[in-house]
């Protein structure tokens, strides 16, 4: 997921992985903006995962799958990093980028995300990784205009197609999922006749599924 010539600076931000695949978010320094730098709103923390389809996935798996890349504080950092992260489009198989504000894990069970849900796309092939870098810029840049409500961005490579999807904290706040719906179709540039579908993580632990059983909305 990181191209060839990743700078050695980025250690610093790494995570380290514990030999039972655990994750320790114990990072080795705080990150913030360089002076003279464009502070984010936020600090934001990119994951990466991968798994085998065949495997049934559950909880403990899939915490042992995701592994926290670097955090990010301004603009120059970001991009920094953003030059050295293989294209979503160039995954294989089945993995998931996770670009999160620091602090929230990308798993349903988060304190930020166990009230909330997600809004779904389904790309076609050949589309992910315009639509990711845009989606990003969108949230980076806060143009959802929903307060602390975003907690994050997946980009989902599967088999037949892609997913973007952008986690809320609240599901039931229909104002603030409404809103964040058509600031997607406007930042996308989405075609009016869009599905886009709507899942709370409540209804994911359920059935243990990201993207089945969602609600549909054009």
């Amino acid at each position: 997921f990181l191209k060839d010539d990743d700078p050695e600076d980025q250690d610093e931000t790494v995570c380290n992985q514990e030999e039972d695949g655990s994750i320790n978010n114990n990072r080795r320094k705080t990150v913030s903006p360089a002076v003279g730098e464009h502070p984010l709103q936020y600090n934001y923390t990119l994951w990466y995962s991968r798994r085998t389809p065949s495997r049934p996935a559950n909880t403990q798996s899939y915490e042992q799958n995701i592994r926290q890349i670097g955090t990010v504080a301004s603009v120059e950092q970001f991009w920094k990093f953003y030059s050295h992260l293989v294209r979503p489009g160039d995954l294989t198989g089945h993995s998931d980028f996770h670009l999160f504000k620091e602090g929230i894990k990308p798993m349903w069970e988060d304190e930020a995300n166990k009230n909330g849900g997600k809004w779904i796309i389904r790309l076609r092939k050949g589309l992910a990784s315009r639509f990711w870098e845009n989606i990003i810029l969108a949230m980076l840049g806060e143009q959802f205009m929903v307060g602390e409500e975003i907690c994050g961005v997946v980009v989902s490579i599967r088999f037949q197609e892609d997913i973007l999807s952008i986690w809320n904290k609240t599901a039931s706040d229909q104002v603030t999922t409404s809103r964040i719906r058509d600031t997607l179709r406007r930042v996308l540039n989405l075609p009016p006749n869009t599905i886009m579908e709507y899942k709370t993580h409540n209804d994911s632990l359920k059935d243990n599924s990201s993207f089945r059983n969602t609600k549909i909305t054009l």
